[in-house]
């Protein structure tokens, strides 16, 4: 008989816990989704200028629509309890593929967006934290207070316009060039080509996320900045730092190894949300850089009123921002031992 420790009891709950989450998501999502004015009939339809009312009313019932909205939810939910998403009414495929499809390059967008953010906003952090009210720590909250304030399809449109349409440097949108794919792995065209040795499709493709990255991961980047350097100012005044310094131990070691592993602990819980956000919200930015994610198919698909993409769409940000809160948790255990689960 396998005996699980607590830590994997707990982490087993917490799994389960999201089911019942999902299936409330899905329901919201689906009454939200019927309260919005327009019909998918009309809008597959035209608006049924060419079509007669027998055909939009045949149409209506092989999607099930013509039901009480009772009747409809809960063959969905039937649907959903048995694995199965739907099928898209706008693009006449399964739901799960399309989402298969799109999921990579939002994991894509939000990975590189996040290491931008933490390589910018811990370094920031720690230097500021390291000389209080000095010129490092007013520019670093000038630079933070900027990154927050700007809103994101701002940043966008101003770095297309600079890097793009003036300089040159950085493709206008897009993910890869046509000619330059890698063959096909995981979907996330930075690891397929490292992992196939295809160096110019790595260039390409780093050319193409570098502008997107940014722009979502500057106000991640000024907060992780804010939220560092005040948990490292919190440590640094600690008397086990003050009892290393006296022991003669170097200051970039004391920093390094003392102050900011345990400073990192509220920063790792500020990552995990954050990270959860820009796999939830990157709609903005995958719109106005033409990222073919799974942000720009649910904003496609609300505009549809494709009911079953959006719907699943919901429920996968949803999930993913309970298993990354749960990574966060995991995290917190190795950073300090004395927490637990």
């Amino acid at each position: 008989m396998i005996r699980l420790t607590r830590t994997q009891v707990k982490i087993a709950e917490r799994i389960l816990a999201t089911i019942p989450l999902a299936l409330g998501v899905a329901i919201v999502a689906f009454v939200f989704m019927r309260a919005m004015p327009g019909d998918p009939v009309d809008i597959m339809m035209g608006e049924g200028a060419w079509t007669s009312e027998e055909e939009m009313a045949a149409l209506r019932d092989e999607m099930g629509l013509d039901e009480p909205i009772h009747a409809q939810l809960w063959a969905y939910l039937k649907r959903v309890l048995a694995g199965d998403l739907g099928y898209s009414m706008i693009r006449s495929r399964p739901v799960a593929e399309i989402i298969r499809e799109a999921l990579p390059a939002t994991i894509e967008l939000a990975v590189f967006s996040l290491l931008f953010a933490l390589a910018v906003g811990i370094p920031v952090g720690v230097a500021s934290a390291l000389k209080p009210n000095s010129f490092v720590d007013r520019a670093g909250a000038s630079l933070s207070l900027l990154g927050v304030s700007l809103p994101a399809f701002w940043l966008g449109i101003v770095g297309v316009l600079i890097f793009s349409m003036t300089l040159g440097w950085l493709p206008t949108s897009g993910r890869i060039a046509y000619d330059a794919q890698p063959a096909h792995i995981t979907g996330m065209v930075i690891l397929d080509a490292i992992i196939t040795g295809n160096l110019p499709a790595l260039g390409n493709a780093l050319k193409h996320i570098c502008l997107p990255a940014v722009t979502l991961g500057l106000g991640v980047a000024a907060v992780v900045a804010r939220v560092t350097r005040s948990s490292m100012l919190d440590v640094i005044s600690a008397d086990y730092i003050q009892f290393a310094r006296a022991k003669g131990v170097p200051e970039g070691e004391v920093t390094r190894r003392h102050a900011l592993r345990n400073a990192m602990i509220p920063t790792v819980t500020l990552v995990g949300l954050q990270f959860g956000s820009l796999l939830g919200g990157n709609m903005i930015v995958e719109t106005i850089f033409g990222w073919p994610g799974l942000g720009r198919v649910v904003v496609d698909s609300i505009f549809a009123r494709d009911y079953p993409v959006v719907q699943a769409s919901v429920m996968v940000y949803a999930l993913t921002f309970v298993l990354i809160n749960l990574a966060t948790d995991i995290i917190y255990t190795v950073l300090d031992p004395k927490i637990s689960l």
